[in-house]
């Protein structure tokens, strides 16, 4: 199985510099409907924004459904202050400390851009001394220093800015010789790519899925209802392509495909845990089977919702999960190669 790991990599630092908090995911989502129309792949929008492309299978009485979340991490104007700077309030869930000293852009109302930092209140050791770092990093204590000669409140809103506007995170994308592929918002750009990739291989190809496929981009996932409506109607079986959590106590690695078994939400269903199991060790991919204790998927938000198929979770590793992340190529080749065995064997 050949798959064009290069291409796809391109593809997703591409997709990782398009700047898609929850809540404000338009341009990532035509990136993707771009991707699957030329391709040939047929697409449409949900009423909430995501976006579902289909390949007919050669069962067309039952279909599958594969999804990924475009949606990321990001920050909202909460607060103007009397010093020109500006309060965020968290859009997703990270540590306030994972964001301190990060570049970022705030979108204004009127649709420009302004860049900005993303510092404590007292980030100066020179004037607080350790102060400076005892301070809690907490929404209260974190504050964005506007790169524009403003003094107070008003010279902020005469930009434009104001409170509800859009803060996004640079991603800093970057690709290393040795494969690694280091930036904000793999979970779940990652995920997109690799899906993107089993659609690709299966076009190129010329290959027909066993049952009509549909991928799901969803672009609510980070707040917890991605994948909570609209899916397919003939969907029996649902794929969640999302990251794996490398870490302490875990068996997931940078280089393969992960198969949750059970997140915060609970057991993903058995007997698609041991297909896929199956798939990966009949096929000789790099694959952990892994637990995750503080995590959730779209594949938790269709269950909650009440849909009535079955449900499981793949994906690559990704260390620092909600921080400045990390993958591998193997990782993403990995988890395209077990779906295009899941979608044809």
């Amino acid at each position: 199985m050949n798959i064009a790991i290069d291409n796809i990599t391109s593809t997703l630092v591409d997709l990782l510099n398009i700047p898609s908090p929850t809540g404000n995911t338009k341009n990532a989502i035509d990136f993707v409907e771009n991707q699957f129309t030329f391709l040939g792949i047929k697409t449409y929008r949900t009423n909430k924004g995501a976006l579902i492309g289909t390949i007919e299978g050669k069962n067309t009485d039952k279909e599958v459904t594969l999804s990924g979340h475009v949606d990321t991490l990001g920050g909202m104007i909460k607060e103007i202050k009397s010093n020109g700077r500006v309060k965020i309030t968290q859009i997703g869930g990270y540590m306030w400390n994972s964001i301190e000293g990060e570049h970022c852009t705030i979108e204004a109302s009127n649709g420009k851009l302004y860049t900005g930092t993303i510092l404590t209140t007292k980030a100066s050791t020179h004037v607080h001394g350790g102060e400076a770092s005892s301070l809690e990093r907490n929404a209260n204590n974190m504050e964005i220093r506007i790169d524009e000669k403003v003094k107070n409140s008003e010279d902020v809103e005469k930009l434009g800015i104001s409170v509800g506007d859009y803060v996004f995170f640079d991603p800093r994308a970057a690709v290393t010789d040795s494969g690694f592929i280091k930036s904000r918002h793999l979970d779940d750009k990652a995920g997109v790519a690799s899906i993107l990739g089993i659609a690709k291989y299966l076009v190129e190809n010329k290959i027909t899925p066993n049952y009509t496929t549909n991928f799901f981009i969803s672009n609510y996932e980070e707040v917890g209802h991605g994948a909570s409506a609209a899916i397919p109607p003939k969907t029996f079986e649902f794929i969640a392509i999302d990251m794996a959590a490398p870490g302490e106590g875990q068996t997931s690695d940078e280089y393969s495909v992960t198969i949750c078994a059970k997140d915060s939400s609970g057991p993903y269903d058995l007997e698609l845990k041991k297909h896929l199991v199956n798939l990966a060790k009949e096929n000789n991919l790099n694959y952990k089977v892994d637990i995750y204790p503080f995590y959730g998927s779209d594949g938790s938000a269709t269950l909650r919702a009440g849909n009535d198929f079955k449900v499981g979770l793949i994906g690559p590793g990704v260390d620092a999960s909600h921080s400045h992340e990390r993958t591998h190529k193997e990782a993403i080749e990995n988890t395209i190669k077990l779906g295009i065995l899941y979608l044809t064997k």
